[in-house]
């Protein structure tokens, strides 16, 4: 179906990708993995014709192709759903997924009811009922991420290309996905699936490509490829173990939060939590899980202030009240947010890693009204290193970087602010085996600094190894908690579609 040969591609003098050879056939699921920065996005962007700039050859259908467009190769039967999406958000949920695609009865007439028709279909396959019509801006990461999908669907494709789809999707919502990925594959259709969550690759491709470095290190049937050989191919070195060992440190408790209600940000009347009652403690992981809708990214954005005073309830920071008004004010009183969603409420794509990193504290960098530029260099390089962030120049804008060195740019930022409560909604998005590893390691290092970390992250198997504790969400409210010792995914998976409630437990 599709050959890539010597693919080779520089940014600004600096070779991402060097003679890259990759091939995908009919029908097929091939996963491309690796590292951040491995080169696995550049590689797919110019085969979608993002990037037309570059050396070698690609043969589609046995035909010669060189992409100067996306578009162009939509027209032939090419289509990415890239990491970061490409919704526009103030447009309807059904004019995104047909976007310069119309279905028309005639020239310059929609026919809406065959769109929505065809629209309602695909979307029916993941299990989901949305209005069509309504904007997509309001919804989710994780319906926003879907709808992506049904996008691309809706095209036809003969190849699609998809990276890191499951990224904020539970795992009723993977499993929708992979049905529909395995239907397709039947019809013919070709996939490359890229995900750092292994697990996944080793469920759902035929076979798999690493790259590192920019450069090819093998290909495998699956079956044939073990996956201490994959780890070993993608970072270079052995992992023995994919999760740091588990301590308690449990100190002085640091946040309550007693009856606290949040109505529904996108206007309807209802609460999206409801009398939702906690304590997080110093040196304390403390875990959130629930299905989507269950209002967990929505109780986090409340505590930091998102919605700013239309929350209700009552909440202590170290023993005082605390009026919930800014997201500023609560940096202030140093407790920080990390979004599931870091190209809307995370990043400032187009300026450099140095102002990405320390514009949450640039008070430390003016005493006087006047930015100091070399001891703000000076924190950001040392984040870079601390985080292991890799980049060419602290000076590149930031939306140049890979998914994952842009998610830790953002833990570089509040970890900056010297925060006292981290409020972490999956800090692991998009981060690839060896970093996700660094991640847990750096979480356990501000755990016994005696931060107090609230966790929120669609995967189970990282949850139940980090945190020390686990409040399971249903629909707005606590339904389940359980310690670190007797949780376990069923437990928590029973909770959260509303199975009976468990006894609590307090320190």
């Amino acid at each position: 179906m599709l050959e890539m040969q010597g693919i080779t591609k520089s940014f600004s003098g600096v070779q991402v990708l060097h003679e890259v050879d990759f091939d995908l056939k009919e029908g097929e699921i091939h996963a491309l993995a690796g590292e951040n920065g491995a080169g696995k996005t550049t590689l797919i962007k110019i085969l979608c014709g993002v990037h037309s700039d570059y050396q070698g050859k690609i043969k589609f259908k046995g035909e010669t192709v060189h992409f100067r467009s996306p578009q162009e190769a939509a027209k032939k039967g090419i289509v990415a759903i890239h990491q970061e999406l490409s919704l526009v958000n103030s447009l309807s949920v059904i004019d995104n997924i047909f976007l310069g695609r119309e279905i028309r009865r005639r020239p310059g007439f929609i026919d809406y009811r065959a769109e929505s028709q065809k629209a309602s279909a695909i979307l029916k396959n993941f299990g989901l009922e949305i209005n069509l019509n309504e904007t997509t801006g309001i919804y989710p990461y994780s319906i926003r991420q879907m709808i992506e999908v049904a996008k691309a669907l809706a095209q036809e494709a003969k190849v699609i290309i998809m990276d890191e789809p499951t990224s904020a999707l539970n795992q009723a919502e993977v499993d929708h996905l992979f049905s529909l990925m395995v239907n397709l594959k039947k019809k013919g259709c070709s996939l490359i699936y890229i995900s750092h969550r292994l697990e996944e690759i080793f469920q759902i491709s035929d076979r798999i490509t690493v790259l590192r470095d920019g450069r090819k290190i093998g290909t495998e049937i699956t079956s044939k490829l073990a996956p201490e050989t994959l780890i070993r191919w993608m970072v270079g070195r052995e992992i023995t173990q994919q999760f740091p060992p588990y301590f308690r440190c449990l100190g002085q408790e640091k946040l309550r939060v007693d009856h606290l209600f949040i109505p529904d940000p996108t206007g309807l009347k209802r609460w999206i939590i409801e009398d939702v009652s906690f304590s997080l403690h110093q040196g304390e992981i403390l875990g959130f899980a629930g299905l989507q809708g269950s209002g967990k990214s929505e109780l986090f954005h409340g505590l930091f202030g998102s919605f700013g005073r239309e929350i209700k309830g009552e909440i202590y920071l170290d023993g005082q009240p605390f009026s919930v008004r800014s997201p500023g004010q609560s940096i202030k009183k140093g407790i920080v947010l990390l979004t599931n969603d870091r190209q809307r409420t995370g990043l400032i794509p187009s300026i450099d890693v140095i102002k990405n990193i320390t514009i949450a504290s640039l008070r430390k960098y003016s005493p006087r009204g006047w930015i100091d530029p070399q001891a703000e260099r000076q924190t950001a390089q040392k984040y870079v290193n601390k985080l292991q962030i890799k980049l060419q120049s602290l000076d590149q804008e930031v939306q140049t970087l890979s998914g994952g060195n842009q998610q830790k740019i953002i833990l570089a930022r509040w970890l900056g602010t010297e925060p006292q409560v981290l409020l972490l909604d999956e800090p692991t998005l998009g981060i690839d085996v060896g970093a996700k590893y660094d991640i847990y390691c750096l979480m356990n290092e501000w755990k016994a600094q005696g931060l107090a970390i609230a966790l929120i992250t669609s995967e189970l198997p990282e949850l139940l190894a980090v945190a020390d504790r686990f409040l399971v969400l249903h629909r707005g409210r606590i339904v389940a908690e359980f310690s670190h010792e007797e949780a376990t995914q069923e437990k928590i998976l029973q909770a959260a579609m509303g199975g009976r409630e468990e006894t609590k437990i307090f320190y």
